[in-house]
């Protein structure tokens, strides 16, 4: 009983250090938001800290996981009642734009994030997670006549550049909300000349 009161407490320590890192570093930036900083906002001792994270990328590793586990379970309730993947294509594009106005998603994954981690790994994260959905929306619309079964690999990476650069347009602009209209609007766009109606 004492080990699992124990995994408990390491748990809730762990998730307490990420939601004061994430504020920190939502805030101040990966530049500006010291290991100390965190260590003092949290009450956790230094021992502790170091226990769940040797550094401070590591913190902001785990950081980065929890903001896009949250984006993910977003995804997976706006298509819960959407059986046709070309409007689940729509709606996944659309979601992550949207999120790059939000002040905690626009810092640390798309400011802070191909920063901290390098252009490559920060692109591996897309490999792993949204270039797969988005090359099974694809063949689907293949399958239906929409495009051509030898385009569906490079128009999945033509999407996914799409989506996270007008993601980063927004992100970067000085009006985040403002510029957001515009980004959905041309995405939008550009997902019904290429594969028609999708509405979501």
């Amino acid at each position: 009983m004492l080990v699992n009161k124990n995994v408990e407490r390491g748990r809730a320590t762990r998730a307490h250090l990420i939601e004061v890192a994430t504020r920190l570093f939502t805030a101040h930036g990966y530049d500006g938001t010291s290991i100390e900083a965190v260590q003092a906002e949290s009450g956790v001792s230094r021992g502790s800290l170091y226990h769940h994270f040797p550094g401070k990328e590591a913190l902001f590793l785990a950081v980065l996981a929890e903001v896009g586990a949250g984006i993910t379970r977003q995804g997976e309730d706006a298509a819960r009642d959407v059986a046709d993947p070309v409007a689940l294509l729509r709606i996944g594009g659309l979601l992550w734009i949207r999120n790059a106005s939000d002040p905690v998603v626009r810092q640390i994954m798309l400011i802070d994030g191909p920063a901290v981690l390098g252009w490559e790994r920060w692109r591996a994260l897309d490999e792993q997670g949204p270039l797969g959905l988005i090359r099974d929306c694809l063949a689907y619309a293949a399958g239906t006549g929409r495009i051509e079964h030898r385009h569906i690999d490079a128009f999945a990476h033509i999407v996914l550049a799409a989506a996270n650069e007008v993601a980063m347009m927004v992100a970067r602009a000085d009006d985040p909300a403002g510029a957001l209209g515009d980004g959905e609007s041309a995405f939008a766009e550009f997902l019904h000349r290429l594969l028609g109606d999708a509405q979501a």
